[in-house]
């Protein structure tokens, strides 16, 4: 049976694959300039963990939850923006300068990719192994000055964040369009009976289902177990026990 809704595959996408840059980065540049007696060095690699790994765990927890999948991309974020605010900190604390969005060392670091779908023959970053994408910006991580690398650090979490953004507003427009996982879910089941009739030539219940009359989400038919109206069938609302609208059919 295929699944309702797809899972997994975080592995390709690019805010994964820059979220793996920037935690392998924030070890390295911890263990480099920071005092690993000091908490900001757990606090950093958490934060920049918390990243990587929240993107992973939507990715795949969206087989079974459209919710749960928003609400640990945007975990995800909120990491990865305390790692941005620790790497600014980092800077302002020991009078270093901050490069400006539109400074060339900036914008060396953030059009890197475009640079190399013009000058390669692979369409773009997320074709290579995590070793060939580290290599690429390996001048600047991996720079003596922790200026440099604090400020390509910075450029990258606006990058991943950018594209955390995105994918939290397409996340949110597919959960208005096509219902969380528990509507899809009743909709494939009240489907799959409705087939199930139809092949053994018996009337089906209704062609279409209804929307609750409290709350306006796909309903489940139902068979009442106890009371005057034990046995038989009802329209109860997919979103029970939140709401517990019901209809006759």
């Amino acid at each position: 049976m295929a699944k309702i809704r797809p899972s997994g595959g975080y592995r390709n996408t690019c805010s994964f694959q820059t979220a793996t840059i920037i935690y392998d980065a924030t070890v390295w540049f911890c263990e480099k300039f920071i005092d690993s007696r000091s908490r900001l060095v757990d606090q950093m690699v958490q934060a920049a963990r918390s990243g990587r790994q929240n993107i992973a765990e939507g990715s795949r927890a969206a087989a079974s939850s459209s919710q749960t999948e928003l609400r640990l991309v945007n975990v995800a974020r909120s990491s990865l923006e305390e790692l941005l605010l620790d790497y600014e900190d980092f800077l302002r604390h020991r009078h270093l300068q901050q490069w400006s969005p539109d400074s060339p060392e900036a914008q060396a670091v953030r059009l890197l990719p475009k640079k190399f779908r013009d000058q390669s023959d692979y369409a773009n970053l997320s074709d290579l192994t995590d070793q060939q994408r580290w290599t690429l910006y390996a001048e600047w991580l991996e720079h003596d000055n922790p200026a440099v690398r604090a400020n390509a650090l910075i450029c990258l979490i606006h990058q991943a964040n950018y594209l955390l953004d995105q994918q939290i507003e397409a996340l949110e427009k597919q959960f208005i369009s096509a219902g969380g996982y528990s509507e899809q879910l009743a909709a494939a089941r009240l489907e799959a009976r409705k087939n199930k009739l139809e092949s053994s030539n018996q009337p089906a219940v209704s062609d279409q289902i209804p929307p609750c009359p409290q709350c306006g989400q796909p309903m489940v038919l139902r068979t009442a177990q106890a009371g005057k109206s034990a046995g038989k069938q009802f329209w109860g609302c997919s979103a029970y026990p939140e709401c517990k609208g019901v209809s006759n059919i």
